[in-house]
């Protein structure tokens, strides 16, 4: 008879001996760790694409603050600011999140998370360097099945440095070409704001005055003048210890007038423009050779020099003109002079102002390019045409590095 510790053998060897529930015993414990590793697979792929994106968010933000810095002047602390709150915004628009901690807590965002820095250097008398530099981090929520591991969230981390260098365009030399020709005496569109209107009327037959209110407007000289004191104040703003700027002009009818020479700052030239009267026809070559020739002389780039150690100044010449040539010679003599002089370095900026259509054919030719043309069709145009010149040929230029 078996006894009762046989039976408890058998028992056991039957039920170790059995293999029908291996299967259900490795599914529950290699499922969990599958289904882990599928999650953590496709997180992996989602930190590639939100680091990239968070990385792009990063590198646009440091460009953002470190061009304002040049150009807009703005302090480091409001540089930091802009570029926190760039890539937050950046990092929104590119990759569909608000930028928020897993547990949607407002002071853990993307902007808030960020540190940055800003480094200052002088390179030249009046160029300067930005550095900006901004690290910042994301917490990304994972899937569940990556939180099967206990990892409900992974930090995403970047770093950014970007620079903005200023190179000052203040040092440079100026010639102004205007036309002074008859129809320089018309009248424009635009009212004359200091004496709006005036008594045009006559006498009667009886020789008493019949007074009648007209309207007064700029004439195209009057014109011209006041766009050239808008001019004039750019550079005077530029420049106000007249150490950098130099000007000088020439006007313009059938004939060319004697022009006035280059000298230091804009009172000269200014006083030169105010005199002009206008009279005659139109030929701009003789004017437009003269200011190539006087722009162009080595005593030029040595009075700068010597008085601000610019070796290599600005050179610019604005050309304005409210009609055409008288002969088309002139037209040639003149583009072939404005050839040659932007082969030289020379900018040209060139004013059509009122001007018929192929008198805006040549200034648009003798352009340095597209940007440096204007279309001017009433005084107010003409006024801000000159003022945009001044603050163009003055402005710091900036280049970006990432």
């Amino acid at each position: 008879m078996m006894t009762k510790t046989n039976r408890q053998h058998t028992l056991l060897a039957r039920l170790l001996g059995d293999r029908s529930g291996n299967f259900g015993m490795m599914t529950a414990i290699i499922l969990p760790v599958a289904l882990a590793t599928a999650g953590v697979a496709m997180d992996l792929n989602k930190m590639v694409q939100i680091r990239a994106a968070l990385q792009d968010s990063a590198d646009a933000a440091t460009l953002a603050a470190a061009s304002a810095l040049a150009a807009d002047g703005i302090t480091d602390e409001a540089a930091i600011e802009l570029a926190k709150k760039f890539m937050a915004a950046q990092f929104s628009n590119i990759n569909g999140e608000s930028g928020s901690d897993i547990d949607g807590a407002e002071d853990d965002t993307v902007d808030k998370n960020a540190i940055g820095s800003v480094e200052r250097n002088t390179t030249t008398e009046s160029g300067k360097t930005f550095d900006v530099t901004l690290s910042g981090y994301y917490n990304m929520p994972t899937n569940g099945l990556t939180a099967l591991l206990g990892w409900d969230k992974v930090k995403l981390s970047v770093t950014s440095t970007s620079r903005s260098t200023t190179e000052s365009k203040n040092a440079l030399s100026m010639y102004l070409v205007l036309d002074r020709s008859g129809s320089m005496a018309e009248d424009t569109s635009t009212v004359n704001a200091a004496t709006p209107t005036y008594d045009c009327g006559k006498y009667n037959k009886k020789g008493n005055w019949v007074s009648k209110t007209c309207t007064k407007y700029y004439t195209k000289i009057e014109s011209l003048k006041l766009a050239v004191a808008n001019l004039t104040t750019q550079l005077n703003t530029a420049d106000p210890e007249n150490k950098y700027v130099r000007t000088a002009a020439v006007s313009y009818e059938a004939k060319m007038y004697t022009p006035v020479s280059f000298d230091w700052g804009t009172t000269h030239t200014l006083t030169y423009v105010q005199k002009l009267v206008a009279d005659g026809g139109t030929d701009s070559s003789d004017a437009m050779a003269r200011a190539y020739s006087d722009i162009i002389k080595s005593t030029e780039v040595d009075a700068h020099k010597s008085k601000n150690g610019h070796k290599t100044p600005g050179k610019f010449i604005v050309f304005m003109t409210d009609g055409d040539n008288n002969y088309s010679i002139a037209d040639t003599e003149t583009l072939e002079t404005c050839t040659s002089a932007k082969a030289a370095g020379v900018e040209i900026f060139t004013v059509a102002f009122m001007a018929p259509s192929r008198g805006q054919a040549l200034l648009g030719k003798c352009a340095t390019d597209t940007s440096h043309y204007y279309d001017a069709s009433n005084a107010a145009e003409l006024v801000a045409a000159f003022k945009e010149i001044g603050e163009k040929a003055t402005q710091a230029s900036t280049r970006l590095t990432n």
